[in-house]
């Protein structure tokens, strides 16, 4: 098997039309540096500023908390969005956290819990597909999994070329291996070589290759079939992991559970589905705050239904 190769800098991506990814980068290195007492504050400060102006955005985080908790009140609710919005400005300094901060940085503010069932993973040299789910410091839970393991991603290019660049140097750090979404063939093969695959089923990728399941209030929410695939053609366990930040220390703790072996419910990929759409549930509920609610979760409806938008 052959690893995503990872791009060489060059001198191209000094073009004028590259230089707003670059001043962004640039200023995301200089933050990474600041004490990160100061990197929570901003952060925080910096998704109040920028939502503000993203009034679409907004109205999408509180539009999906209203369909997942009709049954919260509407102070909760908006508690709930103020929070959402504060951390999603953190995210983009968490994200220069996972791609500038040295090893022991990583470590001082993260601790591991589960790591054993990893160990006993590789000791049966069994593969597995690690569940995560897009929570706002995703970027820097791959990179806290990488200080003990190392796994594989699946990827999806981005259309910027310098920025793919950055994105990719980033997230390849400590040996991570990233495939090619539409690698199908690279994924079945590695998780049968006993490789640990970073996969985050929970966001509405599209009506192809997908199903109608249940999530939280939303009975049909339109959930890809990708993991039954994966799952039955391979041997591979599924894993839970959950990454989440202490609103009061900011210290963070990634969860890797125990995993699930002969449980998935193989051949049957709406079971697979709905199987997966209840993990997804607990992950999110371990911090509701830290999910990247701005997703449309749930623009594809069922043909007949009206847009929930």
């Amino acid at each position: 098997m052959s690893k995503y190769t990872v791009p060489t800098f060059s001198l191209a991506m000094l073009h004028p039309k590259y230089w707003c990814v670059l001043l962004i980068i640039s200023v995301s290195y200089l933050c990474s540096l600041l004490p990160y007492a100061i990197q929570i504050r901003f952060g925080k400060l910096l998704g109040r500023v920028v939502l503000s102006f993203m009034k679409r955005r907004t109205r999408t985080i509180k539009r999906n908390l209203e369909l997942c908790f009709p049954d919260m009140t509407d102070a909760e609710r908006e508690k709930l969005t103020k929070q959402n919005i504060e951390n999603t400005g953190l995210a983009l300094l968490e994200t220069g956290m996972a791609w500038f901060w040295s090893n022991e940085r990583i470590a001082k503010h993260t601790t591991v819990v589960g790591m054993e069932h990893i160990d006993k993973l590789k000791a049966e040299g069994r593969g597995a597909l690690l569940i995560a789910v897009h929570s706002l410091n995703l970027e820097l839970s791959g990179r806290a999994f990488g200080q003990y393991a190392q796994g594989m991603a699946v990827y999806r290019p981005n259309n910027n070329p310098c920025f793919d660049y950055f994105q990719l140097k980033g997230r390849s750090q400590g040996g991570h291996t990233l495939i090619h979404r539409k690698n199908v063939k690279f994924m079945l093969e590695a998780l049968n070589d006993g490789a640990f695959m970073w996969y985050a089923p929970d966001h509405d990728y599209g009506r192809r290759r997908s199903t109608f399941a249940p999530l939280f209030a939303v009975e049909n929410a339109c959930t890809t079939t990708g993991t039954s695939l994966l799952a039955d053609n391979t041997n591979c366990a599924i894993v839970p992991v959950v990454f989440v930040r202490d609103n009061d220390s900011g210290h963070y703790t990634l969860t890797i559970k125990e995993p699930m072996i002969d449980k998935f419910p193989k051949g049957d990929e709406h079971a697979g589905a709905c199987f997966i759409n209840k993990i997804v549930e607990e992950s999110i509920m371990a911090k509701p705050s830290q999910y990247m609610w701005l997703h449309r979760r749930f623009k594809n409806r069922p043909d007949g239904e009206a847009s929930l938008y």
